[in-house]
């Protein structure tokens, strides 16, 4: 990659200089019980009884996994011989081993199928979903408790798991799963958010429903959404009182107790949007930002006006993400478009700030901004830009591409990879701190609370992991 180029508004100019890479990660060992080094007790609940009998269909599903300390540390002891092989496994770990009594430690659950998307925290549970939703204690990791039903489509709020098989919808309690309401829908749900009370849903055929959240009655119901993306991604938007759906060409926003609509906004069909899904961002600045093909659109949202129009030579798939504040302090809207084209535009008249190029990106997700920093997977490497003058801080390269979105909290990086490692770095160097890999690709994007990182794998794992250590054991319960 050729070194970085002065700051310009030619794309093809700018290109952010590798400052720190990881090697190709080695394979996952096969073999026994995840250790932490020094420590006897395995890492969290591991596979149960019933599932260790369980035929596996890959190796990958195994319950060997590797633990990698940061750059210069030792390999762990707990890893698994790397060698022929003619070493024995270590010996199986008790089942259900007891941590220390107030001290916290990593763990990781092993799902009986596979894990997908984004796990969610609320509370002291964290949610999953692999095909039911399962409800695992973030500071043990044991399950609590799982679905009887599948759930394609999953929200959590106000207590309650909101939920569909695809022909019905459901609302569970968020505490011990004990069903609340049950209805069955007129189509396939394939997407659902929660908010202020009330559930949307879309359904194919261009369908779109809203529901009482506490009881699961029907408000409202209309027809005519778009059909060519029926995608959670591409799905109506529910934010601060209302329903943002595109529908026969047009932007609607619907008031999201009754339906009525407030406005609408002729953005046109996907051959207008350049064959690629409308994607849109309500901000806090009373605005809606919306991209369409290759256009950003800034429209007032309490009545629809276009406040300024951007043109960029290549498409979105993405949305916009929004930063608060004067340009002077990283404020503005931040947006890439497939060729990994980064765009800073001010937000009150549209001006491009500044842009650069990364490489080329198929992400349907935002880019991060955070501290004044710009952060987005693109191919293989996780940029870093400065959200004021664009300038490259620091590239990163994985073994493969970027999946889901990048995380920042406490000055760390978080990110997966279809590597099937879990990477985590300095924010403002770009050092790798540690990783994690697991037996397969990492899914959704990775969350974190509490100095404690979420990630869930195609080996059908789901692990927490001590934020600044991974498996090291920093963190203090509160």
């Amino acid at each position: 990659m050729p070194p970085s180029a002065p700051l310009g508004r030619d794309a093809s100019t700018a290109r952010v200089t590798p400052v720190s890479a990881a090697p190709p990660p080695a394979a996952s060992p096969e073999g026994g019980p995840v250790r932490l080094a020094g420590s006897p007790a395995p890492i969290g609940p591991g596979p149960r009884a019933a599932e260790a009998r369980e035929p596996q269909p890959h190796a990958q599903a195994g319950a060997a996994t590797n633990w990698v300390r940061p750059p210069g540390g030792a390999p762990s002891a707990a890893l698994p011989h790397q060698g022929n092989g003619a070493e024995a496994a270590p010996p199986p770990p008790p089942e259900q081993p007891t941590a220390e009594p107030g001290r916290w430690r990593p763990w990781r659950f092993r799902m009986s199928n596979d894990v997908w998307g984004t796990p969610e925290v609320s509370g002291d549970l964290l949610y999953v979903t692999s095909f039911e939703v399962h409800a695992l204690d973030v500071a043990s990791g044991r399950r609590k408790f799982k679905t009887r039903d599948v759930a394609w489509a999953m929200a959590v709020a106000d207590g309650r798991i909101h939920a569909s098989d695809g022909p019905s919808l459901y609302a569970l309690d968020a505490d011990d799963g004990s069903e609340r309401w049950r209805i069955a829908t007129d189509g396939w749900v394939y997407a659902l958010q929660v908010e202020r009370g009330t559930v949307v849903t879309s359904t194919r055929g261009g369908g779109v429903q809203a529901w009482e959240a506490g009881t699961g009655e029907r408000l409202w119901e209309t027809a005519g959404a778009q059909t060519d993306f029926e995608t959670a991604e591409a799905g109506p938007v529910l934010h601060d009182g209302t329903v943002y759906v595109w529908a026969d060409a047009r932007l609607k926003a619907l008031e999201a107790r009754t339906g009525a609509e407030r406005w609408s906004y002729p953005v046109g069909d996907a051959a207008s949007c350049g064959g690629v899904p409308m994607r849109l961002l309500p901000a806090p600045d009373g605005v809606v930002y919306v991209v369409a093909g290759t256009r950003v659109l800034a429209l007032d949202s309490a009545r629809g006006e276009v406040r300024w129009h951007f043109e960029a030579p290549a498409v979105f798939l993405s949305p916009p993400a929004f930063a608060p504040g004067p340009a002077v302090t990283g404020g503005g809207i931040y947006l890439a478009d497939y060729l990994g084209t980064v765009y800073a535009l001010d937000p009150s008249d549209g001006r491009d700030r500044w842009r650069i190029a990364t490489e080329a990106r198929q992400s349907t997700e935002p880019v991060l901004v955070a501290h004044g920093a710009v952060h987005l997977g693109s191919g293989k490497a996780l940029y870093t830009l400065d959200a004021v003058t664009g300038t490259p801080r620091w590239r990163f390269q994985a073994g493969a591409e970027v999946v889901g979105a990048p995380v920042v909290a406490e000055g760390r990086v978080h990110f997966g990879s279809a590597d099937h490692c879990l990477y985590t770095l300095d924010a403002m160097g770009g050092q790798l701190r540690w990783k994690l890999a697991t037996g397969g690709e990492i899914t959704g994007s990775p969350v974190a609370v509490g100095g404690v990182v979420y990630a869930c794998s195609k080996d059908r794992c789901v692990y927490a992991l001590d934020a600044a250590k991974g498996t090291g054991q920093a963190r203090r319960p509160a």
